[in-house]
């Protein structure tokens, strides 16, 4: 099925996945990191394909994102990805680097690539080493395939209670131009950039810098403005590869269908984005805060943040009740310009608060807003002209269940 995004020239492939662009294949499969779920992946390009990747802020970097920047750094080309669950290899020193390394090689040699064109990504318990005879003999049972998306997408879940995955076509110099992505996530959100690993693949022909340029511009309105739980991870990494198979001209910021590409690609995004939030930890609702008039677009940005942030009025949102108190509290000690006798807030279509002043509002309408998939919170500054978005989810006793017993 095609929805249609006919304003930008885009189409929604609602069956579309990571290996729905021109030559990319991928497969999962169970080596024994897990008890018996996919545990082990590898999503290839046919041909050495541009690259863009941005990666947590951690402190304390995973040894794959290390091996994975050393990669792209060699040549700004990837043509493989080699991923794991159940083990994050992080924070294991020397012996981590070595085993991250030892599955760069093993990706390369099993399908005849570089060891150069080969990304790492791992993620699961933090502090434990790679039970590398598993992936060693793994290694060997992948069959990569243009069906095999649903494979890789289940290998690389940890927590997550669903796969996630998006894409769109556009036509681009009269070439059908294919983006698409798979993501998992669900605790540990609070990007700058989580245990949250996202694989994007076009077919698109755009160089290595041009794609990173716009890869972290739009990290920025995306997957930074999602928050589960406030915590960041170790091996949180965003890649993209574009390996050029639609045979379009080379795509510039001043190339005539630059905008409709770049919209492409912040659709895949935002959509990724929305689905780890939506699937966080315990969760049962989205919660989506939009911002406008803000003084910027960044301070929109950091006020939506910080509002679907608040454990406050996530607890709130998950019991169904319009505390719109909360809200007042996550916007105060936000570090974005507020005048508390403009602002106004509304939950669906009521208008909660206005200009410093409570608003009589139904209670039976505002439950029946909560009390949906996702829950629609609005806020005007009205200071400026910054907007900015944020998604999040509902705290539940469920999230503290699923964490207190992760490791056992």
């Amino acid at each position: 099925m095609l929805k249609v995004k006919e304003s930008i020239g885009l189409l929604k492939i609602d069956e579309g996945s990571v290996t729905s662009p021109a030559g990319f294949t991928a497969d999962g499969v169970h080596t024994g990191l897990r008890y018996a779920k996919k545990d082990l992946g590898v999503l290839i390009s046919e041909v050495p394909a541009s690259c863009a990747a941005v990666y947590t802020q951690s402190h304390f970097q995973a040894a794959p994102l290390k091996i994975t920047q050393e990669s792209i750094e060699m040549d700004h080309k990837l043509q493989a990805l080699i991923v794991n669950s159940a083990i994050a290899n992080a924070c294991t020193g020397e012996q981590g680097l070595k085993d991250a390394y030892e599955m760069r090689a093993l990706c390369a040699n099993s399908f005849g690539l570089k060891e150069e064109h080969v990304a790492v990504a791992s993620t699961g318990v933090i502090g434990e080493y790679l039970k590398m005879d598993c992936i060693r003999n793994g290694v060997g049972d992948i069959s990569p395939s243009k069906d095999g998306s649903p494979s890789f997408q289940e290998a690389i879940l940890t927590t997550d209670t669903v796969t996630k995955k998006t894409c769109y076509e556009m036509m681009i110099d009269g070439k059908k131009v294919t983006i698409g992505g798979c993501a998992k996530g669900s605790g540990m959100i609070h990007p700058n950039m989580a245990t949250m690993l996202a694989f994007v693949t076009t077919d698109a022909a755009v160089e290595s810098s041009v794609l990173q340029q716009a890869l972290s511009e739009l990290t920025d309105v995306s997957f930074n403005q999602i928050t589960v739980d406030g915590e960041t991870s170790t091996n949180d990494m965003v890649l993209v590869m574009a390996n050029g198979l639609a045979n379009n001209e080379p795509l510039t910021s001043q190339h005539d269908d630059w905008d409709i590409f770049k919209q492409g690609l912040k659709l895949v995004c935002e959509d990724l984005a929305k689905s780890i939030a939506r699937d966080g930890e315990g969760a049962t609702k989205l919660i989506e805060v939009t911002v406008e008039g803000a003084a910027t677009d960044e301070e929109a940005r950091i006020t939506a943040k910080k509002v679907v942030g608040s454990s406050l009025v996530k607890t709130a949102i998950y019991g169904a009740d319009a505390n719109w108190g909360r809200i007042i509290g996550a916007i105060g000690h936000s570090s974005a310009e507020v005048n508390p006798d403009k602002i106004g807030i509304f939950l669906g279509d009521q208008c909660l608060y206005h200009n410093g002043q409570p608003q009589n509002f139904s209670e039976d309408k505002a439950k029946e807003v909560l009390e949906k998939n996702t829950v629609n919170i609005h806020i005007d500054l009205r200071i400026g002209n910054g907007e900015g978005k944020a998604w999040g989810c509902d705290l539940t006793y469920d999230y503290v269940k699923i964490n207190a017993s992760y490791r056992t």
